[in-house]
C-alpha cells in the first residue's frame, strides 16, 4: 500500500500553490488574477479548525506577496516559500519552520508534475489536486477530533513565535537575557474537564517532546482526571508577546512507595524556551514531598530523542531496559531550583500553595 493511501493523521498544515490553485490565472502574465472562492473558503474554514497554512510557489515573491494583501489574506500563510526552487525543497523548509514533521503536511497544486516531484521526494506528504479544492473541508485528514480554544488561536500563536525568534535574532546578547525579556509565566494544575479535549490533542500532535508516545482518549484521561491514583497536570506559558497556551501534560500513577510518571510531553513551539525541566522538577518536588521514589517510563518512538537526553540531564538514571523501552529512576536528594527568568505558579492537590519565582 502506497504512502497515500495507508489512513492518515490529521494533517498540521497545508501547503497551497498560488497560480490556478488559490487563484485563476497565472500572476506574472496577467496581474487581474482572480481568487477561487473555495479555495478562500477552505483556507478560512481550516483555518477555524487550527490547520496552519503556508505557500510553495514558483512566482515573484514580491509581486505575490502584494497580490495576497490586496486580497486579504496574507495573514493566514506562514512562512511562505515564493521562489524559483523545486516545491519540494520549499515544503520540507516550511516543516522546519513550523517545527513539525513532513507526514503532518500536505500539498495541493494544479500541476500533476509538481505534485509527483513532491510526493517522488517527499512520499510522506499528502499532495492533491487544486481539482479538490471543495472537498478539503470534509476530508478525515483535515476534520481533527475536537476543535479547541488552542486550535482556533493556533495560527495567531505561531505568528507571535515569528516575532519573538524575529526579535531573538536581532537582540544580540546573552541568551539567558534574552528569556529575561520575554518576562515568561509558567503555570502548573490540575486537569479540569475543560481541559480534557486539548490533553487529548497534545497526545496525538506531540511527537519530539513525548517521552512515551502513549496517546489517550477523552475518556481515558477523564478517568485519570477523577482518579485517586493518578495525577494529571496540565501546564501554560505566556510572555509579552501573548499566550502559548496549553503547552504541557504529565500523566503520573501514584503508588503506595513510588510514583511511576507514565506520560511526559511539551509542545515543540516551547523547545528553545528554557523551560523544559519546570514540570519534571515539580513531580519531583511533589514525590519527594510524599516520601515515595519517582520513576519515569521512556518509550523510544525514532523521534523522541531529546526526551530521553532531557531525563538523563535532569538527573534519572536508567533502572531497567527492554528493548525501546526503558525505566528511570529520578534522584530527589537536590532539586535545582526553576529558571530565573520565569515565574512559576503550581497549584495541584499533593501541594495547594501556589508558588511563584521571580
Amino acid at each position: 500500500m502506497g504512502s497515500q493511501d495507508r489512513p492518515r493523521k490529521t494533517v498540521k498544515c497545508l501547503v497551497w500553490d498560488l497560480d490556478n490553485t488559490l487563484w485563476r490565472g497565472i500572476l506574472l502574465e496577467d496581474d487581474d488574477v482572480r481568487l477561487i472562492p473555495e479555495a478562500v473558503a477552505a483556507i478560512k474554514e481550516l483555518d477555524a479548525r487550527g490547520i496552519l497554512h503556508s505557500i510553495a510557489s514558483r512566482n515573484d515573491h514580491d509581486l505575490a506577496m502584494a497580490k495576497l494583501r490586496e486580497f486579504g489574506l496574507d495573514e493566514y500563510f506562514l512562512y511562505p516559500k515564493i521562489n524559483w526552487n523545486a516545491k519540494s525543497a520549499s515544503v520540507k523548509e516550511i516543516a522546519g519552520d513550523l517545527n513539525i514533521g513532513v507526514d503532518t503536511l500536505a500539498f495541493i497544486d494544479d500541476q500533476p508534475f509538481e505534485r509527483e516531484e513532491v510526493a517522488f521526494a517527499l512520499p510522506d506528504v499528502l499532495c492533491l489536486d487544486a481539482a479538490e479544492v471543495s472537498s478539503l473541508a470534509g476530508r478525515a485528514e483535515f476534520t481533527p477530533r475536537y476543535v479547541t480554544e488552542d486550535s482556533r488561536r493556533r495560527r495567531v500563536m505561531y505568528r507571535a513565535d515569528m516575532e519573538r525568534n524575529a526579535a531573538e535574532t536581532e537582540f544580540g546578547g546573552p541568551q539567558e537575557a534574552f528569556l529575561e525579556s520575554l518576562r515568561m509565566r509558567f503555570g502548573i494544575k490540575e486537569a479540569t474537564e475543560d481541559d480534557l479535549q486539548r490533553a487529548e490533542e497534545l497526545t496525538v500532535r506531540t511527537n519530539q517532546l513525548n517521552t512515551t508516545g502513549y496517546t489517550y482518549s477523552y475518556a481515558e484521561l477523564d478517568a485519570f482526571r477523577v482518579s485517586d491514583r493518578h495525577l494529571l497536570l496540565t501546564s501554560t506559558l505566556e510572555d509579552r508577546y501573548g499566550p502559548y497556551g496549553t503547552i504541557g501534560l504529565a500523566l503520573v500513577e501514584k503508588g503506595e512507595t513510588a510514583w511511576v510518571l507514565k506520560l511526559l510531553l511539551m509542545s515543540c513551539r516551547v523547545m528553545s524556551r528554557g523551560v523544559g525541566t519546570i514540570m519534571i522538577n515539580h513531580i519531583k518536588r511533589l514525590a519527594r514531598d510524599a516520601g515515595v521514589r519517582l520513576l519515569a517510563e521512556f518509550v523510544q518512538t525514532g523521534r523522541n530523542r531529546m526526551m530521553y537526553a532531557s531525563y538523563k540531564f535532569n538527573r534519572f538514571t536508567e533502572i531497567d531496559r527492554r528493548d525501546d523501552f526503558v525505566m528511570f529512576e529520578a534522584d530527589l536528594a537536590e532539586i535545582p531550583a526553576d529558571p530565573p527568568y520565569v515565574e512559576v505558579t503550581a497549584s495541584t492537590t499533593e501541594n495547594s500553595s501556589k508558588s511563584s519565582l521571580s
